[in-house]
């Protein structure tokens, strides 16, 4: 039978995992609402929607992280309780988180089978020949060259992500759940992975194919199934449904992803001069200006250096040789501290570890780095001015939490990046470098933070923003700075930038620099 037909006609047999009626509240929030989703035998089935949609909660509850309030799951037709992660690896059903999860130190083969390692006679030594054994044995099934005894710490990100696919395959799962799989891969890195992926389809593996990006559903998946606000929106065939129609499905109204921002003016005050920076082996002599009101758009390949620099400029780095400029004032930055101290702001590109503390709840990330602004007479925090602070942002940036009283932890991803962005506004700083700032992100908040960004523009802000999606490269800046291997290798206008010559310059290891 034709794929076609197995997937969209009628089947003798019943679907790999069917869901039905599936409810999951936590306190304050209910996540999934009557959800239904199915997977068959050999499909890639990507699950879409907005970030909070309730997404990951599904696959969550499927992989037994959480367990259902209501509803029904089934598997090969016959209904399943998943009580826990054993219980779901014991019925075929594997998980590959977006963070990775793996021990630099330990080989591939051991991070595999890490807990269940084959045993010698007596069962005290690790029997390492058997363990290396299954382990290729496994990346020969996925036609994957890695030798299993290499060091995890030693593999790029995306090896490390075959690793992981590797684990979820010895437990020997049918259902495989992938959760923004590329979200740190380049385009030959997605490339390894599609083919990766088309082979276990082709060994009847079922994969639930989680992604933002809207050009991978077309190439990878044969259907998507669309969620809002924690309810089942609709199941639509992917070669026939035009994009726009599954991102309205989504977000629930028609986007605009055309629309880009006026040119800005060139003689325009710099509110920001890099001069010879140098820091260690990653920065050489790298110099950049950025004028009020500009967006000045970084980019480059993974290690270009591009977030160094930012950490650089903001203390988080020390420098071996350079200048900084802020409104044409030499300024000596040593600490973020100093940096916030000229007004000048950084969003990392990993917000969980650098951008804020999730333990504790939105009102109090939002204001932390201007704690000064609510104190009563010195000493004293007013937390009535401190909520209502807080309440602002969130009806500003349409962040999803019940109160500004929620712990951060419990938001989703993109509830999560606009928290980071409104400490920063809150503080009121000149200078503002984004660092990946929609990355697993979904295409409703991508849309909401591109006319956050025009609007911080407008207000004379400058912007530096650091990216490595392309056509947001493109969108969004008035001028590219390329880098390769630690160097700036060319820098272009609006009218000179496009994908083609953005890669030429991220490849080239010598400085060509465009007026």
């Amino acid at each position: 039978m034709s794929e076609t037909a197995r997937h969209c006609g009628k089947r003798a047999e019943p679907a790999l995992v069917s869901i039905s009626g599936l409810c999951k509240s936590f306190p304050g929030v209910r996540a999934l609402d009557r959800c239904q989703f199915e997977l068959l035998a050999g499909e890639v089935h990507a699950l879409v929607g907005e970030n909070g949609a309730g997404k990951s909660t599904l696959m969550k509850v499927l992989s037994g992280v959480y367990q259902k309030d209501a509803g029904e799951i089934r598997i090969d037709g016959r209904p399943v309780e998943i009580r826990d992660p054993r219980s779901a690896r014991d019925l075929g059903i594997g998980i590959v988180h977006q963070e990775l999860n793996l021990m630099n130190h330990l080989s591939a083969a051991q991070n595999i089978f890490i807990g269940r390692e084959p045993r010698r006679a007596l069962g005290m030594f690790i029997d390492e020949r058997e363990l290396n054994r299954r382990a290729g044995a496994i990346f020969a099934r996925m036609h994957l060259k890695l030798d299993p005894r290499t060091n995890v710490g030693r593999l790029t990100v995306a090896m490390q992500q075959m690793v992981e696919i590797a684990k979820a395959l010895s437990f020997d799962s049918r259902v495989l759940i992938m959760d923004e799989p590329t979200a740190a891969l380049n385009d030959a890195e997605i490339h390894d992975l599609f083919r990766i992926i088309r082979q276990l389809q082709s060994q009847g593996v079922g994969i639930v194919y989680i992604s933002h990006k809207m050009d991978e559903l077309r190439e990878i998946s044969s259907r998507v199934t669309v969620m809002r606000d924690g309810q089942y929106v609709a199941t639509v065939p992917t070669a026939t449904t035009p994009i726009e129609t599954i991102i309205a499905l989504m977000v629930g109204r028609e986007l605009d992803m055309t629309q880009r921002r006026g040119s800005v003016a060139s003689d325009g005050e710099v509110a920001l001069e890099v001069k010879g920076l140098t820091c260690g082996k990653t920065l050489r002599d790298v110099s950049f200006s950025v004028r009020k009101g500009e967006i000045l758009g970084f980019a480059g390949l993974m290690g270009a250096g591009r977030t160094e620099v930012a950490r650089a400029v903001f203390g988080a780095d020390a420098i071996d040789a350079g200048e900084i400029r802020v409104h044409g004032r030499a300024v000596s930055i040593r600490s973020p501290q100093d940096a916030v101290r000229h007004r000048i702001g950084y969003l990392s590109e990993d917000r969980k570890q650098f951008g804020l503390a999730t333990g504790m709840d939105v009102a109090s990330n939002v204001v932390m780095p201007c704690l000064r602004k609510f104190a009563s007479f010195g000493l004293f925090l007013d937390k009535r001015r401190i909520d209502e602070a807080a309440r602002g942002y969130v009806d500003r940036l349409r962040i999803k939490t019940p109160s500004v009283h929620q712990q951060v932890r419990l938001l989703s991803g993109g509830n999560q990046q606009k928290i980071v962005i409104a400490k920063w506004l809150l503080r009121d700083c000149d200078i503002l470098f984004f660092d990946e700032p929609t990355r697993g992100i979904d295409i409703g908040a991508k849309t909401e933070i591109y006319r956050l960004l025009d609007a911080l523009a407008a207000q004379g802000k400058a912007i530096v923003m650091i990216s490595s999606e392309l056509p947001e490269v493109l969108r969004m800046s008035d001028r590219v700075l390329v880098m390769c291997e630690g160097r700036v290798t060319g820098e272009l206008s609006r009218a000179q930038a496009s994908q083609e010559e953005i890669m030429r310059l991220a490849t080239q290891r010598e400085s060509t620099v465009f007026a």
